[in-house]
């Protein structure tokens, strides 16, 4: 039966791509089918789009300071310019799926994406899918997926942009973007650089100075202030887009994106070595590259993209031996080469119904290693692995709209991972127009959906550690929500509320074990649900004076009901680590005559560090609330387009980890100038 429905897809495929041999090739499509197509496409799907502003808001902001500032999702960041991953719905990091113009960038070693190596000023769209909505992207996301997009898109023949940044910590910000558009290409450059040495100040609440007096009596003790130590970084971002329309009017298109990383790993909070004893340092080099072509006929879509992602990741760590001579302690590096392919087919034979296929084919190879030296011969020892792995999927999708009101699709996902077939991914959605007037609406979605997600490399195969028997991961989620709008004159409301449940069975988690090293196996059941909910406003005031805010909260459980591993195992029926059970988040601007004020807020309750939520000192992380300010005033001359801007994050100077023994900065500072100057 799964091969027959691969064998389904692929026919379909190659059916549609005759019959686009043969309409007529017109590019603009009906009007009719525009506004269906615009229609269709949303049924049932819970989405969050993140707005360009605030893709745009800080030159030094990494993706994931935007997702903590703008969405439900909880980052589990290890301090400025070190690894940040999500966790969406209370899932892991490799939960979410994660793609750029088409191609997936969860890493096929770790299932995850550090979001902090994604600059947000080179993204031009980004969308955040939730639960079931995320299989319409790929398999394996049971907390969401998250999509992004850059472009070559201008509406000026030529255009520039120039933005220069200097912050505390001796930090330095600087972004360039350079286009290029003709009637039929266009051409977008973007690069960015960012460089600090990242030794802000923190009071060290793991450590304590003690107090004697003359007689050798303890009197008293404070907690010390530090420097954080190693932590310098730099990053340097190069993107090329291209985009070249044929004269049949299909498109094609290149997305190129080279990262040169060098960062310090921060030390401990509880590291009591001295800074010029040892180094950290993890070097990343990754090239991405993505081929498109893009047709649309009269009432057909075709989109073909193919690629390929080449990442480089050393660890080095240098110690102090004894002679005053750092020397190599710690050397693991990986390689990890990615090619993939990806048709996509969008039929649309009436205004009511939309039928979707889409074929995608991956193969990864994958070499990871760590030199260890022999303590008898003293020779150096390469222990790792080296391996590859297939993996295609299929898609086949029907979206259809009986009525006004009324809108129902199915999603129908087929996987294989080498010469192992998933489960049949089914995905349904449903939503009805409760109201809906020229001041706004309410509509009620549902959905629910099997997931699946196989075990990664590093799950498989590292070494010490790796696990073959392990299971692949499978479950079930239910989403039941509303969303409504509102307008009326100067003001526009919209709004969110979804409750969701999901259960995860096999799910893997790395455990510590008795030989010293960590070990993946599989949890019988996690269960996963809570509450999201969105707001948006936007209020026009006269007078040049305008305002918005949007406001995000999420309620999550995400609870281990696996069995016992040990007698003492005080796991099952807790919260999982690192999962905040309350989140939320607050964005507001006020506009005036070229001025703009920014306020972001957003809260996240405590998190435990432990599987049996230990209270005690290093069982459980603190809540916080974090508070950031912008002011910027934009200036047009004859020659350019100006803006200053200052921020202040942290306003109120919040004492903070949010992962145990990584101090996070206080308050601190950035000045940026923006300069576009005007061609004639």
């Amino acid at each position: 039966m799964r091969r027959g429905i691969l064998s389904l897809l692929i026919s379909l495929l190659s059916i549609n791509l005759l019959l686009a041999q043969s309409v007529d090739q017109v590019y603009d499509l009906d009007s009719t089918v525009v506004v269906a197509t615009r229609a269709l496409k949303e049924i049932g799907i819970q989405k969050n789009s993140l707005e360009r502003v605030n893709l745009r808001d800080n030159i030094a902001y990494s993706l994931s300071e935007v997702l903590t500032q703008n969405s439900s999702i909880f980052i589990k960041s290890y301090g400025r310019a070190t690894s940040a991953t999500a966790s969406l719905r209370g899932t892991s990091p490799s939960h979410t799926r994660v793609e750029w113009n088409g191609m997936k960038l969860n890493s096929p070693m770790l299932g995850m994406v550090d979001f902090s190596l994604i600059p947000s000023f080179f993204i031009d769209n980004a969308t955040i899918y939730h639960g079931s909505s995320s299989v319409g992207i790929s398999s394996g996301g049971f907390g969401g997926a998250i999509s992004l997009e850059s472009t070559s898109k201008q509406n000026e023949p030529f255009s520039l942009e120039v933005i220069g940044g200097i912050g505390s910590f001796s930090t330095y910000n600087g972004f360039l973007r350079a286009g290029f558009s003709s009637e039929r290409f266009q051409s977008t450059t973007k690069v960015a650089y960012n460089r600090s040495r990242n030794d802000f100040e923190y009071v060290n609440y793991r450590k304590k100075e003690f107090d004697f007096d003359n007689n050798g009596n303890l009197v008293g003790f404070k907690y010390p202030t530090e420097k954080n130590k190693n932590g310098e970084y730099a990053d340097l971002h190069l993107m090329q887009e291209l985009a070249y329309r044929l004269k049949d009017d299909s498109k094609l298109s290149l997305s190129a994106w080279y990262i040169n990383s060098e960062r310090g790993v921060p030390m401990l909070n509880v590291n009591y070595r001295e800074e010029d004893k040892s180094s950290n340092t993890q070097y990343q080099e990754t090239f991405r590259t993505v081929f498109g072509w893009d047709k649309a006929f009269d009432k057909l879509q075709i989109k073909s993209k193919a690629g390929y992602d080449y990442n480089d990741l050393l660890y080095l760590y240098l110690g102090d031996l004894g002679d005053g001579k750092l020397s190599e302690m710690t050397h693991s590096q990986s390689f990890t080469h990615s090619i993939f392919a990806k048709s996509n087919l969008q039929f649309f034979p009436s205004p009511k119904l939309m039928i979707c296929a889409e074929i995608s084919l991956d193969e990864h190879i994958v070499k990871s290693y760590d030199i260890a030296i022999n303590s008898i011969s003293q020779e150096r020892e390469y222990i790792g692995y080296f391996e590859g792995r297939f993996e295609s999927s299929a898609l086949l999708t029907a979206r259809y709209r009986p009525s006004e009101r009324l809108g129902l699709a199915l999603n129908l996902r087929e996987s294989t991972i080498g010469d192992k077939f998933s489960p049949l991914l089914p995905a349904f959605f449903a939503e009805y127009i409760i109201i809906q007037n020229n001041r706004g609406n309410i509509i009620a979605k549902s959905s629910v959906s099997r997931n699946f997600r196989a075990p990664t490399l590093n799950d498989l195969y590292f070494l010490p550690g790796g696990n073959k028997n392990l299971r692949s991961e499978r479950g079930y989620s239910y989403d039941l929500g509303f969303e409504g709008s509102y307008k009326v004159d100067n003001l526009s409301m919209k709004g969110e509320l979804t409750a969701y449940n999901s259960k995860i069975n096999d799910w893997i988690l790395w455990l510590p074990t008795f030989k010293g090293f960590w070990s993946p196996i599989n949890v019988k059941l996690v269960h996963s649900y809570g509450i999201e909910s969105k707001a948006n406003m936007e209020v026009d005031l006269g007078n040049g004076w305008n305002s918005s805010i949007n406001a995000n909260f999420a309620w999550t459980r995400s609870i281990n009901h696996g069995d016992p591993i040990s007698w003492g195992d005080e796991s099952v029926g807790k919260q999982l680590v690192y999962v905040p059970e309350y989140s939320a988040s607050v964005n507001g601007r006020v506009h005036w005559k070229g001025w703009s004020f920014n306020y972001k807020w957003n809260y996240y309750s405590e998190r435990f560090t432990t599987s049996s939520n230990s209270s005690g000192v290093i069982g459980r992380l603190s809540p916080y609330i974090m508070n950031d300010i912008s002011l910027e005033k934009s200036l047009s001359t004859k020659w350019a387009d100006l803006k200053f801007k200052l921020m202040v994050e942290n306003l109120f100077d919040e004492e903070y980890e949010s992962v145990l023994s990584h101090p996070m900065p206080g308050r601190n500072y950035t000045f940026t100038l923006s300069i576009k100057p005007k061609f004639f």
